[in-house]
């Protein structure tokens, strides 16, 4: 078995990320801080001579914004995936954590305990948005041995991947950061997954006149 390595990315900030929003399967796109923030990760890349073989993309319109400057300065040809997509929130998407407590909280309860099996009233399950993930994951290695795979997907998916990553279980509560357009760096090959580096945000801080 080869080794695939892979570049994991968040999709740049939105207006409903700052609102603390849950966005879900709902197509909310990149606010100008968003914008931003994907320039400054495909510059950097560009000029830190960084290659892959291929670029996978959530099909939401925020991810998609967040690949367009990839594209452009990496000469990469955007793949689409409906997989890749956020989990499904239910009836909770579209509301802030406040709205969605105070409306729903039993729903809220049953959320915030991680119940594997609760669908948020017509959402998708935490096992089964699990399974979704982690499945297209693996099939993308498969896909691509020995190479190098950029992602552009969404927290709730970075999520997933970290927990299957390094063993830990959908039930513990996350203590792990996952900011917007930071690089995530993780390996899968004959010694299973490996995670190599996680929320790096040092090409946000640089300014473009110094990229």
């Amino acid at each position: 078995m080869h080794t695939t390595r892979f570049c994991i990315v968040r999709h740049g900030e939105t207006d409903w990320n700052r609102e603390r929003r849950l966005q879900g399967h709902l197509d909310i796109p990149l606010n100008r801080q968003g914008e931003e923030q994907a320039l400054r990760l495909a510059t950097a890349l560009q000029l830190r001579g960084q290659r892959f073989d291929s670029l996978h993309v959530s099909s939401l319109t925020r991810t998609r914004q967040t690949a367009a400057p990839l594209v452009d300065k990496l000469k990469l040809i955007a793949q689409f995936h409906d997989a890749l997509k956020e989990r499904h929130y239910g009836a909770f998407q579209g509301k802030t954590y406040d709205e969605a407590r105070t409306a729903m909280p039993e729903a809220w309860r049953k959320h915030q305990d991680r119940d594997p099996h609760y669908d948020m009233d017509g959402g998708e399950t935490l096992q089964g948005f699990h399974q979704r993930i982690i499945s297209h994951i693996n099939w993308l290695a498969e896909a691509h041995p020995a190479q190098t795979v950029l992602v552009v997907a969404h927290g709730g998916v970075l999520e997933m991947i970290y927990r299957h990553a390094t063993g830990t279980p959908l039930q513990k509560p996350r203590d792990f950061p996952i900011p917007n357009a930071a690089l995530n760096w993780l390996s899968v090959g004959p010694q299973g997954w490996v995670l190599e580096k996680w929320a790096d945000e040092s090409h946000l801080a640089e300014t473009l006149d110094e990229l």
